[in-house]
């Protein structure tokens, strides 16, 4: 908008003729006219070619009608007779990243373009800590915007790969090139081929942090839940203040229905890390399963206040329907089920 009142003001410098397609054009942009406004802008450049702020016009209808191999060329023409134009500059960045010259247009995009498209650039050219330094930093300007957020999470991915393939290559027998591998088969349901490697892994360095965890998390898939239980108890010998080794201890000492054993170890997580949902949910069941009903309501409750819409929510206002049904509680556990169904069906519908 800036570039389009800017030629307004230079009405008076130029030919009546020049004058009157300036008009035009700002008149067809105003109405939503951009290639009216382009054929308006272009005979501007013919009848005054030494005006800078003709070729910046001409340049910015072009790249709002996607014509961005044709805009580069007048943008360039306006550097060309002012240099200290900024939004020229910025905008011939944008026109040569969106016509493939990611090379040419990363320079100004450096000096005056802003940080997602500069970000999207240095992703295009391999260039990925950058990215997403950059990436990152226009999000908190425009958070949640599609095209940031999927460069960012292309940029992460291949940043990811690289330094995987790295590992891989030039560490082949490293732990972490065996558990790398072993979680790639896990992805891709290759459960045998995934434990082979998380044995080897175990092989060369069995205190690797996290190790024992991933290995768990493995056999939870088979599902082996004495192996499953194996590891993570493993783990949290090994990282003791770790709360996440400790609540999936728990969480599968529940499913094997070592009830108590896994109470408190649910107690231990929360302690750890208070206020975790999923732990939580699983430390109030287990209280229920031990007798200890307070302390089941007190966190289901919880649960329901930490995140109010979730599934995990309308579980526990499932579970609290249940607890109060047996103490009697007719009304309160009608609520919580009325609850329950909102949160899974959605409000019923008013006839």
């Amino acid at each position: 908008m800036t570039a389009f009142l800017a030629l307004g003001l230079l009405f008076q410098t130029v030919s009546p003729d020049a004058a009157e397609h300036a008009k035009a054009a700002l008149a067809a942009k105003q109405r939503g006219d951009i290639k009216q406004a382009i054929i308006e802008f272009r005979k501007v450049t013919e009848l005054a070619p030494d005006l800078a702020a003709g070729y910046i016009n001409l340049g910015a209808a072009l790249l709002e009608h996607h014509q961005y191999a044709d805009a580069i060329a007048p943008l360039k023409k306006a550097l060309s007779l002012n240099h200290s134009l900024a939004a020229a500059e910025q905008m011939l960045g944008y026109a040569l990243l969106s016509a493939g010259y990611t090379n040419e247009a990363l320079p100004h995009l450096e000096k005056n373009g802003d940080a997602g498209a500069l970000g999207i650039a240095q992703v295009k050219l391999g260039r990925f800590p950058e990215a997403i330094r950059n990436l990152n930093a226009a999000l908190e300007k425009h958070p949640n915007d599609p095209e940031l957020l999927y460069y960012l999470g292309r940029a992460s991915g291949l940043l990811s790969k690289q330094a995987f393939d790295v590992l891989e290559s030039s560490f082949p027998n490293s732990a972490e090139a065996h558990q790398s591998l072993a979680e790639n088969y896990v992805a891709l349901r290759k459960l045998p081929e995934a434990e082979r490697e998380y044995q080897a892994a175990v092989k060369a360095r069995p205190d690797l942090p996290g190790l024992h965890l991933a290995m768990g998390e493995m056999y939870l898939e088979v599902p082996d839940l004495a192996k499953a239980e194996s590891e993570f108890r493993a783990e949290t010998q090994l990282e003791p203040g770790d709360a996440e080794s400790s609540y999936r201890l728990g969480d599968v000492l529940l499913r094997e229905g070592k009830i108590k054993e896994a109470a408190a170890e649910l107690t231990r997580a929360d302690a750890l890390r208070p206020d975790m949902p999923e732990t939580l949910y699983a430390l109030a069941k287990a209280q229920s399963l031990t007798g200890d009903a307070a302390g089941a309501e007190k966190n289901w409750k919880r649960v329901i206040e930490l995140e109010a819409h979730s599934d995990l929510a309308a579980q526990s206002h499932f579970s609290l329907a249940g607890l109060y049904r047996k103490q009697g509680k007719q009304a309160e556990a009608a609520r919580e089920m009325s609850e329950y169904e909102s949160l899974k069906h959605g409000p019923p519908s008013v006839q």
